[in-house]
């Protein structure tokens, strides 16, 4: 069984959630954390609960959801996972820190690939990974049929879903792989966006306006 605690990070409101099972085992995904009290609270709450982190995932890689990234690698010591497209979108984030007014580092670190339908242990758990490009070309979302979740990143939000305006985002690919994908996962499977509130993919299907 899979377990989740959300953080609200950084001046964008970003999301980042750290994921665990019943043995302790667990992953950080999207590590937005940017100041000195966010890495901090992020950090109380792996170590007073016991977590041993396996591996970092990323949902994609626009810099609200890395500011964190460089120091959960160098303090875990643990690959990053996102899918193999996304790597342009990460190294591009010193050029976008730019554009918000402040600097940011290259990442430096191990990585690992990731492919449509691949399945990540958490122990005895899984997370099966859809690639749902449109708002980032590799954008991936992370799929437990066990505990009824998925992490959608920025494709899916409640009542709305993720911009396109940005580099690479296509409007038409975000709600085909929205449609395509998260819509045939069960209606009671608990969504948890990258921005916002969680919701459930039988609430967006029916009031989502996107869909309508």
């Amino acid at each position: 069984m899979l377990h989740i605690k959300s953080f609200v990070f950084n001046p964008f409101s970003e999301n980042t959630y750290i994921i665990y099972n019943n043995e302790r085992h667990a992953f950080i995904v999207d590590p937005g954390n940017f100041s000195d009290a966010e890495t901090q609270q992020l950090q109380n709450f792996i170590g007073e609960n016991g977590l041993t982190v396996q591996n970092i995932l990323l949902t994609h890689a626009h810099i609200d959801h890395v500011l964190g990234l460089q120091w959960a690698h160098d303090t875990y010591k643990v690959p990053v996972m996102l899918h193999e497209i996304e790597k342009e979108i990460l190294d591009r984030n010193p050029m976008d820190a730019n554009r918000f007014g402040f600097f940011f580092k290259p990442f430096s670190g191990e990585i690992k690939f990731l492919n449509e339908k691949e399945m990540i242990s958490l122990g005895e758990d899984q997370l099966e990974v859809f690639h749902v490009p449109g708002h980032s070309p590799g954008s991936v979302a992370y799929y437990s049929k066990e505990s009824g979740l998925t992490l959608s990143g920025d494709v899916l939000f409640e009542g709305s879903i993720g911009r396109t305006d940005l580099y690479k985002g296509n409007h038409e690919q975000l709600i085909a792989s929205v449609s395509k994908k998260l819509f045939t996962l069960p209606d009671d499977t608990k969504v948890y966006s990258g921005h916002g509130n969680p919701t459930t993919i039988g609430f967006e299907k029916q009031y989502n306006p996107f869909f309508r």
